[in-house]
C-alpha cells in the first residue's frame, strides 16, 4: 500500500472501535484463552508497560517496524516484538513510555512520531505485564540506531504482507511455560511472531481491513 494512501485511511482508523478480545483471541495460544474471558488479572498486580506500532514510508510504500530482542535471561529473550517496555516512575503517561522506549531502543526521536490512537491493553501472564499498545506514524523514512543491549536487529514489515492471511500459520513452539505447544503465528521473513505481539498485530490488521 502506498504511504499516501495509508495516510488517507488515518481518520477512519482513529474512529474505529477497539476490537479487544475479538481480535486478540484469533492469535492467542490455547493456554491463554482463559485470560481473555472476563479474567480479573488485577489480582496479580501486573506491571504496566507500553509498546508502539510505528508505520512509516519506505520507497513510497507503507511499512511497520518490529524488533528482534537480544538474548538475555528472561521470558521474552530473542522474541519478535514492538519497541517498548515497562513504565518508569518518570513517565507521566503510558503513551510517553511507548515513545521513550522507541527512542531508546531504535533511535527514532519522539518528536518525529505522531500518535494516532491507543489499542486494546493486553495481559501477558508469563511476565505479568499489562501492555498498552499505541499506533503511531512518522512521515520520514526511518534510519534506526539500535541499542544492541536490548535489540538484536529490526524487521521491516510491508503493510501488504501484514494484511495477507497467508502469513498466518499454526506452529509448534517450546515456550517458557510449555514444551511443543501449537500456537497461531505470523511467519515474517522466516521469523515466528506469536504470543502478545501476534495478538496486537491481529487487532491492528483487523482495524485496517475494516477501513479499506
Amino acid at each position: 500500500m502506498l504511504f499516501d494512501k495509508f495516510l488517507e485511511l488515518i481518520p477512519k482508523i482513529e474512529k474505529e472501535p477497539l476490537l479487544s478480545s475479538e481480535a486478540h483471541k484469533k492469535m492467542a495460544p490455547l493456554e491463554r484463552l482463559k485470560y481473555y474471558e472476563n479474567y480479573d488479572y488485577s489480582i496479580h498486580n501486573p506491571r504496566k508497560s507500553a509498546v508502539l506500532s510505528l508505520f512509516y514510508p519506505k520507497d513510497t510504500q507503507t511499512y511497520l517496524l518490529l524488533i528482534v530482542r537480544s538474548e538475555y535471561v528472561g521470558v521474552h529473550s530473542a522474541q519478535i516484538s514492538f519497541p517498548g517496555g515497562k513504565m518508569e516512575i518518570f513517565d507521566s503517561t503510558l503513551q510517553e513510555t511507548a515513545l521513550r522506549e522507541t527512542e531508546e531502543e531504535v533511535g527514532i526521536s519522539r518528536d518525529k512520531i505522531e500518535i494516532i490512537k491507543p489499542f486494546s491493553e493486553l495481559y501477558i501472564p508469563p511476565s505479568n505485564f499489562l501492555v498498552s499498545p499505541f499506533m503511531g506514524i512518522t512521515t520520514e523514512t526511518i534510519i534506526p540506531k539500535i541499542d544492541t543491549r536490548e535489540v538484536s536487529h529490526i524487521l521491516e514489515l510491508p503493510i501488504h504482507d501484514l494484511l495477507d492471511n497467508r502469513l498466518i500459520s499454526n506452529v509448534k513452539m517450546t515456550t517458557s511455560y510449555a514444551n511443543e505447544i501449537e500456537v497461531p503465528a505470523f511467519i515474517i521473513s522466516e521469523h515466528i511472531v506469536w504470543g502478545a505481539t501476534a495478538m496486537i498485530l491481529s487487532e491492528i490488521k483487523q482495524t485496517i481491513n475494516n477501513v479499506i
